[in-house]
């Protein structure tokens, strides 16, 4: 069973919620009271002391899924949890044959009290293991889940260092050749900083915003570069749809770093369409005539795969063309319902 099935069983199924909520114990244990009282009632003309045989069937029904199940049957401890029981009805039949609750006149229902005996046992054991099965499940869950929250956080954390690094180097390079446009990135680059301390912290940014963030990282590029260009598409329904913050910049950053052709004008064409409650992103880059000696900055990709597997690990498509002329990712997300 997936993390996504066993939170919905949890969540929908009513049986489920009423054995293994905290909230609802005092309700079973009513249950429990009232199922018993009835047995019992429509059982009186074979009973003598309906207290005394309550009361029978309380103490085996919580000393076995209390103390018995928990302290033996949890531990792995099935010889002495079966020989607890037995002695347990060894005493109950002990007690009953000095002080019989049963009328003699009618004779005693062994099978009905035998029947009740093996389904109380039955119904606290199952009960118990159930309950612990199904926290034990609920314990791994919360843990992958913290588990990849905190893996999240750390590759959108990865992903800031990356692309600073790579916008004060272009920066450093500027002040020596053109002290005037090494300014205009300073200062977009701000911009583009503020994003990322501010809004990119929370967990959902919109859409639209994350657009600008990479517009505005585009125009930086374009500043440094005159003979870079670049499009942005938008179709659909763009608005108010949310994504995780800094989605697609590792696949921007690496187009532009890996397009830097000085022979030949270099381009990076971004296309957004959200329709039929998905999203299509592609990304289409240029490619230089020589190949770059530098080939690092496999980072950025590898960590946007790994989020895009942590967060849509079942609702997202990636393709990545690799042409001789062209680069090409198209990613592909079906949107969740808020």
């Amino acid at each position: 069973m997936n993390d996504f099935s066993h939170q919905q069983l949890i969540s929908e199924n009513v049986l489920f919620r009423f054995l293994i909520s905290p909230d609802l114990r005092i309700f079973r244990h009513l249950l429990f009271i009232a199922f018993i009282a009835i047995v019992l009632y429509n059982s009186t003309s074979v009973i003598a002391s309906p207290i005394a045989v309550f009361a029978y069937f309380i103490i085996l029904f919580y000393v076995n899924m209390y103390v018995l199940v928990p302290r033996l049957l949890f531990r792995n401890r099935s010889i002495k949890y079966c020989l607890s029981v037995i002695g347990i009805l060894v005493i109950m039949a002990v007690c009953g044959y000095f002080f019989n609750p049963f009328n003699k006149a009618n004779g005693l229902n062994i099978p009905l009290f035998s029947f009740l005996t093996a389904l109380l046992l039955a119904a606290s054991s199952s009960i118990k293991l159930f309950q612990k099965g199904m926290m034990d499940k609920q314990l791994i869950y919360e843990l992958e889940q913290s588990k990849t929250v905190a893996e999240l956080e750390q590759l959108k954390n990865q992903i800031n260092p990356h692309f600073l690094f790579n916008m004060l180097n272009n920066a450093n390079v500027l002040t020596k050749k053109d002290p005037e446009k090494a300014s205009q990135v300073l200062m977009k680059l701000s911009d583009l900083l503020r994003y990322q301390l501010y809004d990119s912290a929370r967990d959902k940014v919109l859409l639209t915003s994350d657009i600008r963030f990479l517009e505005d990282f585009l125009n930086l590029e374009k500043v440094r570069r005159d003979s870079f260009d670049f499009l942005i598409s938008k179709e659909g329904s763009l608005s108010g749809v949310q994504i995780p913050p800094l989605l697609f910049i590792s696949f921007v950053e690496n187009a532009v770093k890996h397009n830097n052709d000085v022979t030949k004008p270099s381009y990076v064409n971004l296309y957004f369409d959200v329709r039929n409650d998905e999203l299509f992103f592609k990304c289409v880059n240029s490619k230089p005539a020589l190949k770059s000696a530098n080939n690092t900055g496999g980072l950025g990709l590898t960590n946007i795969k790994r989020r895009l597997e942590l967060l849509f690990p079942a609702t997202h498509s990636l393709l990545i063309e690799d042409d001789p002329e062209r680069y090409c990712v198209t990613l592909t997300i079906k949107l969740r319902a808020a």
